[in-house]
């Protein structure tokens, strides 16, 4: 049987086999992690989250079913909103639960700052609103972002009622593509 050529070179197969695959599967990914702050400010003249549409007759609010936002917040370095710019979180929420519960988010992070000039992520998904952390998806990106998957969490850290104006911390965990 030893000389059946066949056997030999299936055996060498096996062989080398197990030696790659075991450390295959116990390579550790290094996930990408980044830190900023969106400054979003949802009244007055300069708003950078506003109603576009909603349904008639009803208020347009993050808690009214079928009420449609534009955004374009800046995104900082820091909490400080005069902290270096990172760039521009621009996209679209959608109040897409009937009891006001989420928020579907298509999110652009355009970079203008650092290494990261010219690239962006995507993001997509639910954004639980009555929970502290809201995940999102990152589904692509260009640049030195392309083919990003991952997740985003945001957390609301500062709010003032009286002008509408949260500072949202966005922490960016990417898998290594």
């Amino acid at each position: 049987m030893a000389s059946n050529p066949i056997l030999r070179s299936t055996g060498l197969f096996l062989l080398v086999a197990l030696f790659i695959c075991p450390s295959e599967s116990r390579r550790v990914q290094q996930i990408t992690t980044m830190s900023f702050y969106l400054q979003d400010l949802a009244s007055g003249r300069n708003a950078t989250v506003v109603p576009v549409t909603g349904i008639s007759g009803k208020n347009w609010s993050f808690t009214t079913f079928g009420t449609i936002f534009v955004m374009d917040d800046l995104i900082t370095e820091t909490p400080d909103r005069n902290s270096n710019q990172v760039g521009r979180a621009q996209g679209i929420l959608v109040a897409s639960a009937l009891d006001g519960s989420n928020v579907h988010a298509q999110l652009s992070f355009v970079f203008s700052n650092f290494n990261y000039t010219g690239s962006t992520l995507e993001l997509q998904g639910a954004s639980r609103q009555f929970e502290r952390y809201k995940e999102i998806s990152v589904v692509s990106g260009t640049g030195a972002f392309r083919f990003a998957k991952g997740y985003a969490i945001f957390e609301t850290i500062y709010y003032d009622p009286r002008i509408s104006y949260s500072i949202i911390r966005c922490n960016v965990n990417l898998l290594p593509s």
